[in-house]
């Protein structure tokens, strides 16, 4: 039975996901691919961490290149996060016949055009499905099964953590200082939760989803975006008292003359509206097609399990069309 040897770069919180996920439900995956599936070197400085996993300390590394260039290593899984040095890494991996999976949406926001080309110039596959809704599915059936519409607007929370505290704001009555301390304790925002609260995160992953609807790249710093840190608990009553609720909502749309209009903002959506129901870390990405008309998907946006899921999948998708 063949062995497909994959690099991980990163072992933090989904890294140890996705190396959970493979030992949880290995048999299912190998059965699948008729394939042996072995994660064979980890690019990590902490060695010593309790991960609740049993890692063989033979399989780390602190050297990059023994997995770039190491002949026997089919799949690089990048999940270091942050722009440098992931795409550096991943750039690299490609050059040296890799095909790279990623769950880092600001290095493929910052970098999209480079990384496509390059995985296109090298002939390898280059799979993001992580990178926006973390369990959710979005990306491969945007690229799959609705390929053939024509892509009007997307709708889409992409944000577990605001919309963790919007949820508490609406249905517990706390105040925005409140709910962020609330999710930094549940574990929902990081200690430095810039990125998420100021709609920095949710722009990454529209750049990504229109890229790939719209065949238009917007840099993420040219989407206007406002986060949610001026929400107050008046806004939030001053939404409900007109039957509505406040989401952080990045929205792309198509308009008859062509041209794409597109942000991120907290915006007021009817309580009719499906997206007014996804609560707390949940994430939702409402899709209107011009053949499906209208779609939504929803699932857990984050987190160890969900993404790591996310990853494996678009490493069994390169093992059954690429390496077959």
């Amino acid at each position: 039975m063949k062995t497909v040897k994959i690099g991980l770069l990163g072992l933090g919180n989904i890294g140890t996901g996705t190396y959970k996920t493979l030992e949880m439900n290995r048999e299912e995956i190998e059965s699948t691919l008729n394939a042996k599936v072995d994660i064979v070197k980890i690019l990590e400085r902490d060695t010593e961490r309790d991960r609740g996993i049993d890692v063989p300390v033979g399989k780390f590394t602190q050297d990059p290149d023994e997995i770039f260039t190491d002949p026997e290593i089919d799949i690089v899984i990048e999940l270091l996060g942050g722009i440098e040095p992931a795409t550096s890494f991943m750039l690299k991996a490609m050059e040296n016949n890799k095909h790279v999976v990623t769950a880092n949406k600001a290095a493929i926001a910052a970098n999209y055009h480079k990384l496509m080309d390059t995985a296109r110039d090298n002939g390898v596959a280059f799979r993001f499905e992580a990178s926006v809704g973390g369990g959710i599915p979005i990306l491969s059936t945007l690229t799959g099964p609705l390929r053939a519409n024509k892509f009007e607007e997307v709708l889409g929370i992409l944000n577990g953590t605001t919309n963790y505290i919007l949820t508490m704001m609406t249905k517990e009555g706390l105040d925005y200082d409140t709910a962020l301390k609330d999710a930094q304790a549940q574990g929902f925002a990081e200690a430095d939760p810039t990125a998420d609260v100021e709609g920095i995160d949710a722009a990454n992953k529209l750049t990504i989803l229109m890229a790939l609807m719209f065949d238009k790249y917007v840099a993420p710093e040219d989407i206007p975006t406002t986060g949610i840190t001026q929400i107050t608990k008046e806004k939030i009553e001053e939404a409900r008292a007109n039957n509505c609720k406040i989401k952080l909502i990045a929205r792309a749309k198509k308009l008859e003359n062509g041209e794409i209009e597109y942000e991120v903002r907290p915006m007021h959506i009817s309580e009719t509206h499906p997206l007014a129901n996804i609560n707390k870390e949940f994430n939702a990405v409402f899709v209107k097609g011009n053949a499906v008309d209208d779609l939504m998907f929803y699932g857990k946006g984050a987190g160890p399990l969900p993404t790591g899921s996310a990853v494996l999948g678009d490493v069994i998708d390169i093992v059954k069309t690429v390496l077959k």
